[in-house]
């Protein structure tokens, strides 16, 4: 089972993941919506498409950018779209 926390609560948990690039993406019923904020930034993968990210507010405290998930991947990456990848290094990753 993965889980993903930050600054002490569950941000999600899942034995569902997929693994692609060495990342860990999580079916969205399996994150704790109450932590994740929709921001306005994207990035763009050759393969994967375009990528979009949620800053993580725990207690007020924000952690920007933290996670990301692709709404429409290209066809190549369909078993990850809506699932969600978090940074490593900021925020604590167990499996």
């Amino acid at each position: 089972m993965a889980k993903v926390t930050w600054n002490g609560v569950v941000l999600a948990e899942s034995d569902q993941c997929e693994v692609v690039e060495g990342n860990q993406y999580f079916p969205p019923e399996s994150l704790n919506q109450d932590y994740f904020q929709p921001i306005d930034k994207t990035t763009v993968c050759g393969w994967k498409g375009t990528a979009n990210y949620y800053d993580i507010v725990v207690d007020g405290q924000v952690n920007p950018g933290a996670a990301w998930y692709y709404p429409e991947p290209k066809s190549a990456a369909s078993n990850i779209k809506g699932y969600v990848a978090f940074y490593r290094n900021k925020v604590t990753m167990e499996s």
